[in-house]
């Protein structure tokens, strides 16, 4: 499988990223080991998770998931085979939230543990902290670079502005830069990242590792109505896709994936690999059966009518 470059990173990942927000939640500990076995022996390396997953779910209270990757880490001895990034600055119990240096200094040891690593690859700011200096929380992430706890910095839920400045800090003060960026975008949501973003990740050689790949859930077909929003956990975020518009989009959808012999899903994250600037797009699976249905759009090349249809029907 070719791999893609991380930015500026140095380092080289496979076109798809697994989502690990949904080990602890709906994805238990057994399930979640066969999920990453599977998704490393297939070639895949890039795995995304952060210490405030899965805080949400009942009896949670955040680094559910980070914990889950390390005992897999320790029981299966592929450390090696792995890119892992997580991610700082939401909510936790006990340590509050934001980017201030305490902050990171504390989370990042408390990633690692649960890990069961010496070093994270990928170590990224979960969203803007408007309480912290850009300054104070880029120093912070440079210490953890030099310290060689992290080997690469990004940045999450950042806007366009919040992203600039942060860019020309780091150029000014000779500070370790963000290398990457995960915002949402996906065949449903692509103006704020098209308009704004992708122009200024491609001029700085910003990596892009788009979360909500699959509109949490909707671009998989399985959600056409109301009433099918009782079938998942996610069910309910999908309401917000069920417009005229969404339903173009999976009309389209449908017919791209007949003609290419492929599921919906498979199309949309297709779609995305083919996007400008985008390295690897985030999917979360909770079975088997759906892993290898999403791994298998690593292997989709969809010709220019069928990208050209999918940009009419989101456009």
């Amino acid at each position: 499988m070719k791999r893609r470059a991380l930015g500026a990173t140095g380092i080289e990942v496979a076109p798809l990223a697994f989502g690990a927000n949904v080990f602890g939640w709906t994805v238990d500990e057994p399930t979640a080991f066969r999920l990453l076995d599977a998704f490393v022996d297939h070639g895949f390396n890039l795995v995304d998770t952060a210490d405030v997953y899965s805080r949400w779910a009942p009896g949670n209270s955040g680094g559910e998931s980070e914990t889950v990757i390390g005992r897999w880490i320790a029981r299966s001895g592929k450390r090696d085979r792995l890119v892992i990034a997580t991610k700082v600055g939401m909510e936790m119990p006990g340590v509050g939230k934001g980017l201030a240096a305490a902050r990171i200094r504390q989370a990042v040891e408390a990633s690692l543990s649960r890990l069961q690593v010496e070093r994270i690859d990928l170590y990224q700011a979960h969203a803007e902290d408007p309480d912290t200096p850009i300054e104070e929380t880029l120093e912070a992430f440079d210490r953890l670079l030099r310290d060689g706890k992290v080997r690469a910095i990004g940045a999450s839920n950042y806007a366009a502005p919040a992203l600039e400045k942060a860019l020309s800090v780091s150029a000014g003060r000779g500070r370790a830069r963000y290398a990457t960026l995960q915002p949402r975008y996906n065949l449903y949501s692509r103006a704020e990242f098209e308009r704004d973003l992708r122009p200024l990740c491609e001029r700085e050689g910003i990596g892009v590792i788009p979360y909500y790949g699959l509109a949490s859930g909707f671009l998989t077909g399985k959600y056409r109505s109301e009433s099918d929003l009782a079938q998942s956990a996610r069910g309910a975020a999908v309401k917000q896709y069920l417009d005229e518009r969404g339903m173009r989009i999976l009309e389209a959808l449908d017919e791209v994936a007949r003609e290419a012999r492929a599921k919906p899903a498979q199309v949309a994250l297709a779609w995305l690999m083919a996007r400008p600037a985008i390295t690897a797009p985030i999917a979360s699976a909770t079975t088997l059966a759906q892993l290898r249905e999403l791994m298998a759009a690593a292997d989709l090349a969809l010709d220019a009518p069928s990208l050209e249809r999918l940009d009419r029907a989101s456009g």
